[in-house]
């Protein structure tokens, strides 16, 4: 028996006997029409010169002239691998409104054994970040989208990956979804369930410890001088895993510098950002209407 899954197809459950052609048991009821879509994968080279897979969802039609509203998304930590999943009602009403989607599987993950994770631990973390960017830079050489309609988006761990990559490439993007995340990279051992997480980032009471991720933690790095797109932070007051202090700080320090944002806190739920359907409905939109409002033509 096994179940399987793509972007464009629903959970299926199968029956294999030897060589026989897979037998459909059960499958999950397709919730939108998937002929206008196709699934590409592609390889963009990091900055050490490593391979980075990545996935590319869009119309079949779409014109490849730098202009397609895109969403690019990773994770990049603790061995989770972002396999290929099928496109959630939020990602659905995103293409059907023209843009594409993409999963980028970076190192930090486990998408490749442990070692693609243990590759990015510690002083090696700025490889995450590397590859994410040269994934951004591969959509624009291939001329699907450009800055102007390149978008970037994740939570939490990711969360962090999306900030500290806005800090050190702001030219490479017009939106930034940072939710839940963290940021002061120097304090998050402090806070709430930080301290179990210095095997993945280090220990900043470490002075070697400190220096790498002095290079990195997107508040000790944002800019007054900069020019950062529009970010969209949300977070969660009574988020247990990472403390709402990494955002709102953030929000303040970019505003102080004269940075335009936008901040949302949901007064319920937790890190999942919603304590249910209703409000995750109303933070996945408020996600889908910035994307548009800052991508689209």
């Amino acid at each position: 028996m096994v179940n399987y899954q793509s972007f464009l197809t629903p959970s299926t459950l199968y029956l294999i006997r030897g060589d026989e052609p897979p037998l459909t048991v059960k499958a999950l009821l397709p919730q939108f029409d998937a002929a206008p879509f196709a699934v590409e994968q592609h390889f963009a080279t990091s900055a050490d010169g490593t391979a980075i897979p990545y996935y590319l969802v869009r119309d079949r039609n779409t014109p490849m002239t730098g202009t397609t509203p895109t969403r690019l998304t990773a994770y990049g930590g603790f061995e989770l691998s972002r396999t290929p999943a099928y496109m959630s009602a939020q990602s659905q009403a995103w293409l059907a409104r023209g843009g594409a989607y993409v999963l980028a599987n970076i190192r930090g993950g486990g998408e490749y054994g442990p070692q693609w994770h243990q590759g990015a631990l510690l002083e090696n973390r700025q490889r995450v970040f590397d590859d994410f960017i040269s994934v951004a830079e591969d959509l624009i050489t291939k001329n699907l989208t450009s800055p102007d309609h390149l978008g970037i988006s994740g939570g939490s761990n990711g969360g962090l990956l999306v900030t500290a990559t806005m800090v050190q490439r702001p030219d490479l993007f017009n939106a930034v979804i940072s939710s839940v995340p963290l940021i002061d990279m120097l304090r998050y051992h402090l806070l709430l369930a930080g301290a179990s997480w210095t095997a993945e980032y280090g220990n900043p009471d470490i002075p070697e410890h400190r220096t790498f991720i002095s290079e990195y933690s997107p508040y000790q790095n944002v800019q007054a001088e900069a020019d950062y797109p529009e970010i969209f932070l949300w977070t969660n007051p009574k988020d247990d895993r990472v403390h709402p202090g990494h955002a709102r700080k953030m929000a303040a320090r970019m505003q102080e510098q004269g940075h335009k944002l936008i901040y949302f806190e949901n007064a319920e739920g937790g890190h999942g950002g919603g304590a249910n359907l209703r409000q995750l409905a109303v933070t996945q939109a408020m996600e889908v209407f910035y994307l548009l409002q800052q991508l689209s033509d």
